[in-house]
């Protein structure tokens, strides 16, 4: 098997991972900031227990400068995962995903604001596309709150893990399981004040979801996530991110029946589409340095998602 051949293989099976990611939420029972104070911490000691393993403690390359910023792209990045998890309880996995994966093109507007990067007729064509997928995916009526609701924390979600890759990828020589274990080990302490511990007594068979959050959600695959990356080109990582909201998607109409529907369905290829276009087109300055949050990657030094 060839590097590249490997590399789809494992960022394949990545991508397929966190498809399955809102199913061990919702079976987990618990609220999202329990879900995320948990995913964190077995995250932690799943991500600590390979970087120590693989000896990535020596020569780590991180100084405080890059730990401050690692740990501010950390409070963004679990803050992401309470506002997409609060998602899926007010709208379906399956839109949730679809409208989380803007994150690309947020990203863009982001730098566009903040860095003052022009964007190009190229650019605003396939960002006014992907918005026209969005209004079809979202297919609600003004009175849906529900859904609305729902629409608004993914949208919100994908609006923080935009900020945290513009932090990230200002970090330079050091690994990113490095990177990835500060941003969850920063999340302890920060949602510890919202985690309600006195009703995680009847969590039973929950615990083994939040557990695998943890260990396969947040260990496993970034481990292939970050083996692929090196591996493949951006274009090919681009493509294979879209295994993500596909798998979400068959996930959810599987295991509780819910689909989009037919309109909502044509909504789906504009935003893919724009999203590979907007990709391929990013200056080396937006470049997104992290995985696609569940999309729209590109990649040097991935953030956790």
């Amino acid at each position: 098997m060839t590097s590249e051949n490997k590399g789809t293989a494992q960022l394949t099976a990545a991508m397929v991972l966190s498809g399955t990611l809102g199913i061990f939420v919702v079976e987990s029972g618990a609220s999202a900031f329990n879900v995320v104070f948990f995913r964190v911490l077995f995250g932690a000691v799943a991500l600590g227990g390979y970087a120590f393993a693989r000896g990535y403690f020596r020569d780590h390359g991180l100084t405080p400068r890059k730990l401050g910023l690692a740990a501010l792209g950390g409070a963004f990045i679990v803050f992401n995962w309470v506002f997409l998890f609060k998602a899926y309880e007010a709208t379906s996995i399956s839109l949730a995903t679809v409208v989380y994966h803007t994150q690309p093109f947020l990203l863009v507007l982001l730098s566009a604001v903040i860095f003052r990067e022009r964007l190009t007729k190229h650019q605003l064509m396939w960002l006014g596309i992907a918005f026209a997928g969005l209004v079809l995916v979202s297919g609600v009526r003004p009175g849906d709150l529900g859904s609305l609701t729902g629409i608004g924390l993914a949208l919100l979600a994908a609006l923080l893990y935009g900020l945290s890759t513009l932090v990230t990828k200002r970090i330079t020589g050091v690994r990113p399981h490095l990177i990835a274990l500060v941003q969850v080990l920063v999340g302890i302490p920060l949602l510890l004040p919202f985690a309600d511990f006195g009703v995680m007594s009847g969590t039973g068979a929950g615990w083994a979801w939040l557990v695998g959050l943890g260990v396969i959600h947040t260990g496993l695959m970034y481990v292939l996530m970050y083996a692929a990356y090196a591996k493949l080109p951006t274009a090919k990582i681009a493509v294979l991110a879209f295994t993500y909201p596909a798998v979400a998607m068959v996930a959810d109409w599987a295991v509780y029946g819910h689909h989009i529907g037919l309109v909502q369905a044509l909504g789906v290829p504009l935003i893919v589409l724009a999203s590979l276009k907007v990709n391929r087109a990013k200056s080396p300055s937006t470049v997104a340095s992290s995985p696609a949050p569940l999309p729209a990657p590109a990649p040097a030094v991935p953030t956790a998602r």
